[in-house]
């Protein structure tokens, strides 16, 4: 998300967030023209006027305060408290003022669709409209009002609704996307436990054992000791190698995994991603798959991070070139963020990485944004994607 952006289902979190959600919000306000216009022209006494500005600052202030804690489980004691207050007052200020403030069970209807889990609001904003049209039947030329409210009313109620249960949806989602990633995160280290116990568990229980044999040999039989150090050289030395063989395997970087950790990431983000189907890479090196991953990895980070894009698109091909087959990644994204004023220590990094591989890299900036282009061996032709 970028600065100022509030996604679906997040809460501003900075003062620019909120600004731009009040200023959102407050746009639908401009309906409120019609109090306005009647406190400004309406003909009220003095007294009148300065209690109906009070009771517009109020009801505007509640409302808005209602919108913001939408989605908030301990609230709803205090939502059903305000729109009581909220309809009393609104009421109170059509019986005096006329039938221009009619317009604030519209948002009381809102303001119920908004804070209130469906299940209640199928209730109150009928009641609101229920309200607000009995009312114009007793004020002063209300009739020709409750055309123009009450379907905005019902609808704008209802509307809200199902606004608040993608909000609702939208924050589930996420939270259970955070618990999967911790699941899978608590899995991986307990594979791996399992994996050292199952490479170390034999080789640590022989070397304590032989180490036993050996002190106790090394008076009597000093040459029958020496070859159970031995046996323990080769045998921690051959730990040491499956330790290693281990780590570097869960550290290897997959192309696959990747490209689903980006569509999530760029998701996640804001960014619109438009991504490969998972690649059939039978017969690339390692070596290359690797480079070509932490590539994508290197790439996307500095879409979400820096770029402020609003869009991203990811290639896979295969080509035939003079040099062989190659692998060649592109991504490239619609934002402002570039590579700066030259190369940045993950994309130097990321070349130096590339070349081990036999790879290139290509990071330049395009009219509409940054492109980022790597090419590795593909060794034996792999079916990945069309090429021209």
């Amino acid at each position: 998300m970028s600065g100022t952006g509030v996604g679906i289902g997040q809460r501003p979190e900075t003062r620019k967030q909120m600004m731009v959600k009040m200023l959102w919000t407050g746009i639908w306000l401009v309906y409120l023209s019609a109090p306005v216009s009647d406190l400004l022209h309406g003909g009220h006494g003095v007294v009148a006027v300065v209690l109906g500005w009070l009771g517009l600052a109020g009801f505007v202030a509640w409302y808005l305060a209602l919108l913001f804690r939408t989605g908030r489980r301990d609230a709803q004691d205090f939502v059903l408290v305000s729109l009581a207050v909220l309809s009393a007052e609104s009421t109170l200020l059509v019986l005096t003022l006329g039938r221009e403030w009619l317009v604030l069970f519209v948002y009381v209807s809102i303001a119920s669709g908004a804070a209130l889990p469906l299940r209640l609001a199928r209730w109150t904003i009928p009641a609101a409209s229920a309200l607000m049209a009995g009312l114009a039947l007793v004020v002063a030329d209300g009739t020709e009002y409750i055309g123009a409210l009450l379907i905005p009313a019902l609808l704008g109620g209802f509307a809200m609704t199902g606004v608040r249960e993608l909000v609702r949806t939208t924050v589930e989602l996420r939270e259970a996307r955070a618990r999967v990633a911790q699941l899978a995160a608590n899995e991986e280290r307990l594979r791996l436990a399992r994996d050292l116990h199952d490479l170390l568990g034999h080789s640590l229980s022989l070397i304590t054992l032989k180490s036993e044999l050996a002190g106790r040999m090394l008076p009597a039989h000093p040459d029958k000791a020496a070859q159970q150090v031995a046996d323990i050289e080769q045998v921690s030395r051959q730990a040491l190698v499956d330790v290693r063989e281990a780590v570097s395997g869960y550290r290897r970087a997959r192309l696959a995994a990747e490209l689903a950790g980006a569509q999530v990431a760029l998701t996640a983000a804001g960014v619109t991603a438009a991504l490969p189907a998972e690649p059939d890479l039978t017969g690339v090196p390692e070596e290359s798959e690797s480079a070509l991953a932490w590539a994508l990895r290197e790439a996307v980070t500095n879409v979400v991070r820096h770029s402020g894009a609003r869009g991203c698109t990811v290639e896979l091909l295969h080509r035939q070139t003079l040099d062989g087959p190659r692998l060649e990644l592109t991504v490239e994204d619609d934002g402002s963020g570039g590579a700066g004023n030259g190369p940045g220590n993950g994309l130097t990094g990321l070349t130096e990485r590339l070349e081990k591989a036999g790879g290139t890299l290509e990071a330049t900036g395009t009219r509409r944004g940054f492109r980022l282009v790597a090419r590795v061996p593909a060794g034996a032709a792999a079916d990945v994607g069309s090429a021209s």
